[in-house]
């Protein structure tokens, strides 16, 4: 795992809860980055699962089931992770072990209770629109500008997580499976 020291201004909770995600809009950082992990971390026990009941030769559908399942969740997975990481400031170095994580059967979870550990996860979103106690900062460049974007308008960023989530399976699976079958 990458230093476990967070940088010194990492803090759980960097300004006052009393923002959007408080009156129940949006998850925080933290519960978002924890759900997703742990959804990624099922699906990958589905999928062995299916393997499992695969090749002793009990049935096959339940490979594709749970592969799309957790292929699914893998993408999500990994644009939470970017999402996050642009939130968090992580280092390109942890942000990067959280890319990996998604490929490494149940690495997800305890990659995500690491940066509970380590004070890389917040309770509130630093870009988030200004509250009446507490402002937002402000974006800095193209990518915390959309982050900025999306955490103003969560709806239809969820939506358009959503179709993104399924233009890249659609796209992967046009590429075809990791590994071709027998």
């Amino acid at each position: 795992m990458p230093d476990p020291a967070p940088s010194p201004d990492r803090t759980a909770d960097r300004r006052p809860s009393a923002t959007p995600q408080a009156a129940g809009t949006l998850p925080s950082p933290r519960r978002l980055y924890g759900t997703v992990a742990l959804v990624e971390v099922i699906t990958w026990a589905l999928l062995l699962i299916g393997m499992a009941f695969k090749y002793t030769g009990v049935t096959d559908v339940l490979v594709s089931v749970f592969g799309m399942l957790h292929g699914i969740a893998t993408v999500a997975y990994v644009l939470t992770s970017v999402f996050v990481w642009v939130n968090e400031r992580w280092s390109p170095g942890v942000g990067l072990v959280a890319l990996v994580a998604a490929v490494i059967p149940f690495a997800t979870l305890p990659f995500e209770r690491w940066t509970l550990r380590s004070g890389r996860l917040s309770t509130v979103w630093r870009l988030a629109p200004a509250s009446a106690t507490g402002a937002a900062e402000s974006p800095r460049g193209p990518v915390e500008r959309l982050q900025a974007w999306c955490l103003a308008r969560p709806l239809t960023a969820l939506v358009l997580g959503v179709l993104l989530v399924a233009t890249i399976t659609a796209a992967l699976l046009v590429i075809g499976p990791p590994i071709p079958s027998d």
